[in-house]
């Protein structure tokens, strides 16, 4: 499986974040449309990212639900054929949950770095750091750490679990 150290924030200011963004990247970001289908899945987590009727990816991961820089194990494949995937899946395991989001995606050296607009839930912002094969984390998890400081990413406002969590939890976010 893929591997890559991520971080998630809740956002105050989300244009100073994009702006910041910006210029850390050197280059406008690319705007995507997502709707994320989660499926039930005892060992980790399922989704179905629609980008179009035409474009979606399956992918299946797990990561530890902590605030401070993690190791997520991923798994991705591309579909021409989402709308036909999700009924497939939602007939064999139901929908946990869907999540709508607006993604602005920045590239920086090896890291993504995502600022979301999430339905019902507001701005966040994600770092997710690319680990080759036999890469230890830490130098990683150092990345994200010096993202988050270029970003003004405080520690009080990372988030331990996943936009689908926040959803079902909707009291707020969980601290540990």
């Amino acid at each position: 499986m893929a591997r890559n150290v991520e971080i998630k924030a809740h956002l105050q200011q989300r244009e100073l974040s994009l702006i910041r963004a910006e210029q850390i990247s050197g280059k406008p970001a690319e705007v995507i449309h997502q709707e994320d289908v989660f499926f039930p899945c005892d060992s980790g987590r399922l989704k179905l990212r629609i980008f179009s009727p035409t474009s979606g990816e399956l992918i299946y991961y797990r990561r530890p639900d902590q605030k401070e820089p993690k190791t997520s194990h991923y798994s991705i494949t591309t579909t021409d054929e989402p709308l036909k995937l999700r009924e497939i899946l939602e007939d064999a395991y139901g929908v946990r949950a869907v999540i709508k989001k607006v993604r602005y995606v920045f590239l920086v050296g090896r890291t993504r770095i995502h600022i979301d607009t999430v339905e019902n839930l507001g701005e966040f912002l994600e770092l997710e750091v690319a680990l080759g094969d036999s890469e230890d984390a830490s130098p990683g998890e150092e990345e994200a750490r010096a993202l988050m400081q270029a970003l003004g990413v405080s520690e009080q406002s990372l988030v331990n679990c996943a936009y689908v969590d926040l959803i079902e939890n909707r009291a707020g976010y969980q601290s540990d």
